[in-house]
């Protein structure tokens, strides 16, 4: 498929990385594939957090001692080809079991990923076989290689004072906390990062980050101390991708500045280039005066399907990720 803005394919194709979770980086991936049939993109990486703790992820977890392989699951989903090979095989890994028994609520590619987790002994290895069972157009890697916990500090939680704040645990909890979230950690607060993705970042031209669950999907990456510095470090161009609105329970009230804001208070060092917005979205001027404040330029484009609801569209943002890139 031809993606209009792809507009020099082949010779400029560029190596890309791709950081978030559950939904959002199943979107944002959606649209790099398609860049990779494009030749706009030659490499991809997701890098995927790893802290689920509810869902079939969540009893894997606690039953193996593994990683949540469930946002990894989906983010290889994402990737897989457009033949009916690739297609049929990427149903099957999305696939959650019914009925009333033990197996109710599982999905079909937790299974297999923590099977070849036991088998090879290696997270990595073991997605990249998943990966080419399913003819993925990039890699998929874990942000670290222990599976760990978001603790949240939060405020509004206490009637007789909604400034104290409390100290809340666990992903699923965090996300739908009803207070406000003040800030987040990891534990444990220094997990070993998967060298493949440190060096993924370090390689890269271009780093997308977002869209995704803020606190619980997009910020972890950045709490991570070893991918934090290559974030840093890396002479990639560092693209937000912001959220179509706010997420109740986890950010409620928040419209596109306060999401850029609360991301540069847990990394003020970072320098991004871009921030990209839909259009629809109120607030875009505030937006642009914090964006200035950090040296980013505002990308405003059209990405959401169009139906009211706050999902992205994966042929307007691979046009707007091509638009992008291309203005380099």
């Amino acid at each position: 498929m031809r993606v209009a803005g792809a507009d020099r394919p082949g010779a400029d194709a560029q190596a890309v990385v791709a950081l978030g979770g559950g939904h959002g980086l199943h979107a944002s991936l959606s649209a790099l594939r398609l860049l990779v049939d494009d030749l706009t993109v030659d490499q991809l990486t997701a890098i995927v957090t790893v802290a689920d703790n509810g869902g079939s992820s969540g009893r894997l977890r606690r039953e193996f001692g593994v990683l949540p392989p469930g946002d990894l699951r989906m983010a290889l989903a994402a990737l897989c080809g457009a033949d009916r090979w690739d297609d049929t095989w990427a149903q099957v890994l999305q696939h959650r079991f019914a009925g009333e028994g033990e197996m109710r609520g599982h999905n079909l590619g937790n299974l297999l990923i923590v099977g070849l987790w036991e088998q090879l002994g290696d997270h990595v290895e073991a997605l990249d076989w998943v990966g080419r069972l399913l003819g993925a157009k990039g890699r998929v890697l874990p942000m670290a290689l222990v599976p760990m916990d978001i603790v949240a500090e939060v405020s509004g939680l206490v009637p007789d004072d909604p400034e104290a704040r409390l100290e809340i645990s666990g992903q699923v909890e965090v996300a739908t906390t009803d207070g406000r979230i003040e800030s987040i950690q990891l534990v444990p607060d220094n997990p070993p990062a998967a060298p493949d993705a440190v060096k993924a970042i370090c390689d890269a031209e271009w780093v997308f980050l977002g869209p995704g669950s803020w606190f619980t999907s997009v910020l972890p990456h950045l709490m991570v101390r070893a991918l934090r510095e290559a974030l840093v470090a890396t002479s990639a161009k560092i693209v937000v991708v912001l959220n179509l609105g706010e997420q109740p329970g986890e950010t409620t009230g928040f419209g596109p500045a306060e999401h850029l804001s609360v991301l540069l208070e847990h990394a003020p060092d970072l320098r991004i280039h871009t921030v990209l917005v839909d259009s629809s979205l109120d607030g875009l001027d505030d937006l642009s005066r914090v964006a200035e404040k950090c040296g980013a330029q505002v990308e405003v484009a059209d990405v959401a399907v169009g139906d009211g609801t706050p999902r992205h569209d994966p042929e307007r943002l691979a046009a707007a990720y091509a638009r992008v890139i291309g203005a380099g």
